[in-house]
């Protein structure tokens, strides 16, 4: 009976290990332990589909929406009594938002070709590029944007051009990278960037390859990660980049309604999310931005909120 019993356990261990080799690490699917927001038109505190986030360095968590509205919360989501607009919007609102290395608001003006930076309360405080076109220091819809630690800014577009620009601190051209296509350092709809801690690599939202590329600052090709698919390490159309304190990268897939979370080196570390309207449940997510205490904050844009977890 000993042996019968000690025989089970022994296969059940194999078959569990047999498992993990087949589907990779177990899904992770906690339960967000805050869920907010309302589709509200251009009410405060409400959404009309939020598109993009960003962090400050006091905690303050910015929302840009398709009404154009930046709009200013904090991380349990009380609005803060901060909303503004760019100057215009009639071309497309903005859809990318990034934080510098002095606690600024960058507003990737994507219509418009430009970045706008502004203070926590919607002045703007400088405005950088503004012309359209492909030569160096001009671009197309620009998707964007981070600072590094030495103040050089990188700006990522889609469309007319699918390439990467690296600025000065002063936001002159230094130097661009990439082109069209599905080979390495080529883009297909370049959505978002986001800096390895510590300052050393750039990785690269490819949304419609399906993949994450890395790059050094110099625009070097280091790796990519990712193919088509709905399995863990796998994409559809990868929108947003983010690192955690840790070190690890989440990556939000609006085709397949959910966020991974990865390993600087590309292993997949688990997911969490899945089609629907429920609390866990996600509808084309743009965006995600994790906070100093590792609190991964999702931006479930086509059901008008937003979902705070941990995983």
């Amino acid at each position: 009976m000993g042996r019968r019993l000690l025989a089970a356990i022994l296969l059940g261990v194999l078959a569990v290990g047999a498992g993990l080799l087949a589907f990779g690490p177990p899904r992770i699917g906690d339960a967000p332990d805050l869920v907010w927001g309302e589709h509200g038109g251009t009410r405060d505190g409400t959404f009309s589909r939020a598109r993009a986030a960003a962090i400050d360095h006091e905690g303050r968590l910015f929302v840009v929406d398709f009404t154009a509205r930046i709009q200013a919360f904090d991380l349990d989501g009380k609005h803060l009594g901060a909303t503004w607009t760019t100057p215009d919007f009639r071309n497309g609102r903005p859809s990318g938002l990034g934080i510098d290395n002095e606690g600024h608001l960058i507003v990737c003006d994507s219509h418009y070709h430009c970045l706008r930076v502004y203070t926590a309360d919607g002045k703007e405080l400088r405005k950088i590029g503004g012309e359209a076109g492909k030569k160096p220091g001009q671009w197309g819809y620009v998707s964007d944007c981070v600072q590094d630690r030495d103040g050089n800014y990188y700006v990522s577009e889609f469309g007319e051009n699918d390439r990467i620009t690296k600025l000065d601190r002063d936001g002159k051209f230094v130097a661009c990278w990439g082109e069209s296509g599905q080979g390495p350092g080529r883009f297909n709809r370049l959505r978002a960037l986001a800096l390895l801690p510590g300052g050393s690599l750039l990785y690269v939202a490819d949304a419609c390859n399906h993949r994450v590329q890395v790059f050094d600052l110099d625009g070097k090709f280091v790796r990519q990660f990712g193919e088509p698919g709905d399995g863990l390490g796998q994409f559809r159309y990868p929108y947003d980049v983010a690192f955690g304190p840790d070190g690890e990268l989440y990556v939000a897939e609006y085709g397949n309604h959910r966020v991974q979370k990865f390993a600087p080196d590309g292993t997949p570390l688990g997911s969490w999310g899945s089609p629907g309207k429920g609390p866990g449940q996600l509808a084309n997510p743009w965006a995600v931005v994790v906070d100093r205490r590792g609190r991964v904050h999702v931006i479930d844009t086509d059901n008008h909120r937003v979902q705070r977890v941990r995983f």
